[in-house]
């Protein structure tokens, strides 16, 4: 009813006792659910928490795990910018000369332009992409 809308999520990856299957659960979660926002950390125990007192696993497997869900969600999100090319839409300016979409993507410009202030709402065409941003035009 939407396709304007995306959705991002939270993941801890090497959670005490999690094992490849879990991990593997999470990776097909990510596609089920079409995220393209993940904002992935690794586990690290808290001294005092009931998951402290867990079984732990490896630090290694724990960083492997992390970078995998790093990569997952870069690939995704650059795949969500590509399909903005060419679109104009509404957006929010930030500080530093960048701003957001209603779909919270990044949008830098090109220099020298002067987008405009903080808290206004530009018209912008989506030109190009990198890997984590999209790149606009304000539309006059």
């Amino acid at each position: 009813m939407r396709p304007d809308l995306v959705f991002g999520a939270d993941f801890i990856a090497g959670f005490p006792t999690e094992t490849e299957e879990h991990f593997a659960e999470t990776v097909d979660l990510i596609d089920m659910c079409g995220l393209t926002y993940l904002h992935v950390f690794p586990y690290s125990p808290r001294r005092g928490t009931p998951a402290a007192r867990m079984p732990q696993l490896p630090r290694e497997v724990i960083k492997k795990r992390a970078a995998r869900l790093r990569a997952i969600g870069a690939n995704r999100l650059e795949a969500y910018l590509q399909t903005q090319l060419g679109t104009t839409q509404d957006v929010l300016m930030e500080n530093g000369g960048i701003g957001r979409t209603r779909a919270f993507a990044e949008v830098a410009f090109r220099l020298p332009a002067v987008p405009g202030p903080p808290g206004t709402i530009q018209k912008v065409r989506m030109t190009s992409h990198t890997a984590a941003q999209l790149i606009g035009e304000v539309v006059a």
